[in-house]
């Protein structure tokens, strides 16, 4: 091999290896919470509350495919919305404190 060609090898590699690895540490932990989400939203069923990424919480009453209705207050104001909206899913009821 040309001497030219394993030295340029040599100055680019350290660049590329750490680019590389630059990558890799952005894109596993991004997979990672996407899966952790996914699960979260196939997990989500009737009766679990919810807080949105506009910061709405409520009361999930209705599921359909990819969207939901909740209800958000004690007049029972419902607003159906996409699961994409989701930010967070507290199962079970949570008792309101009555102090």
């Amino acid at each position: 091999m040309p001497e030219s060609f394993i030295d340029s090898v040599s100055t680019y590699l350290p660049i590329i290896l750490l680019m590389i690895v630059c990558v890799a540490v952005m894109i596993i932990p991004q997979k990672r919470r996407d899966k952790k989400f996914k699960q979260m939203l196939e997990a989500m069923k009737v009766g679990d509350r919810i807080k949105t990424v506009g910061g709405i919480y409520g009361k999930v009453i209705r599921i359909k495919e990819d969207l939901l209705t909740i209800e958000t207050s004690s007049e029972k104001t419902q607003i159906e919305l996409s699961k994409d909206a989701v930010s967070a899913v507290e199962h079970g009821e949570i008792s309101k404190d009555t102090k």
